[in-house]
């Protein structure tokens, strides 16, 4: 905990972020990451994950974080902010925000896939035209999967999308979508992964290039994930 007001425990934590920031770093993040952003100081993820632990859980701090745009201080803020606080409007406004993969995927993992209204904005976002906006709702579909955060309804309707998103070209849209259907497809229930692998089927045998990628990337990671199931004496 950072006593003092908000603008003290605000900027205590940037000066950590400061004295933790490397220029390696942040010179490697576009050519190596390809995360793209105006503000960053350079802040490696342990040493971030490092300065939010003892912050936690803190909706205050979050918000004011956020509100620096500092990449590093954004990133804090989801891993400390309080999921049971988080409105439909905060993960909007947050969402406007996004404008690289990094901040997009951490915020969805860390965050907005425990909130309530989660799969709303799942089939909100995955709608958008904007690239982050629309990988925002395919990252936190993915994210919901692998946290078993829903039901298999929820999934199922969040395949409809995958199908429908699978001809998105856009390099951070195909890479959600096809994150999303692997994570689907790894689900426990019988029944989505019956339908992850018939979808990806589909798509396998799409005239348009990028369905047809999604769908062959999907059931080799299936494949893969079948065989060691396998491998390891159980029913896939």
């Amino acid at each position: 905990m950072i006593a003092g007001g908000m603008d003290d425990r605000v900027g205590a934590v940037l000066r950590a972020l400061e004295d933790a920031a490397s220029a390696r770093v942040r010179d490697e993040m576009a050519p190596r990451y390809g995360i793209v952003t105006d503000k960053a100081m350079g802040v490696p993820m342990a040493a971030m994950q490092r300065i939010a632990r003892p912050l936690r859980p803190d909706h205050a701090l979050a918000a004011a974080l956020w509100e620096t745009g500092w990449y590093e201080a954004r990133m804090v803020a989801c891993m400390i902010d309080d999921p049971a606080l988080v409105t439909p409007g905060q993960m909007d406004a947050w969402r406007a925000d996004f404008d690289n993969w990094g901040i997009v995927d951490t915020v969805c993992f860390k965050l907005f896939d425990r909130v309530p209204h989660a799969h709303v904005k799942v089939g909100e976002w995955a709608r958008l035209n904007d690239e982050f906006g629309r990988r925002a709702g395919f990252a936190l579909l993915a994210c919901t999967a692998l946290h078993g955060k829903g039901e298999d309804g929820d999934f199922l309707a969040g395949l409809a999308l995958i199908e429908t998103g699978a001809t998105d070209e856009r390099n951070f849209v195909k890479k959600g979508v096809n994150w999303a259907l692997r994570a689907i497809g790894g689900r426990a229930s019988p029944v989505l992964r019956a339908a992850a692998r018939d979808l990806a089927a589909r798509l396998a045998a799409s005239p348009d290039r990028t369905a047809r990628w999604n769908g062959k990337d999907a059931l080799r990671a299936f494949a893969r994930a079948d065989a060691k199931t396998d491998g390891q004496g159980k029913t896939a």
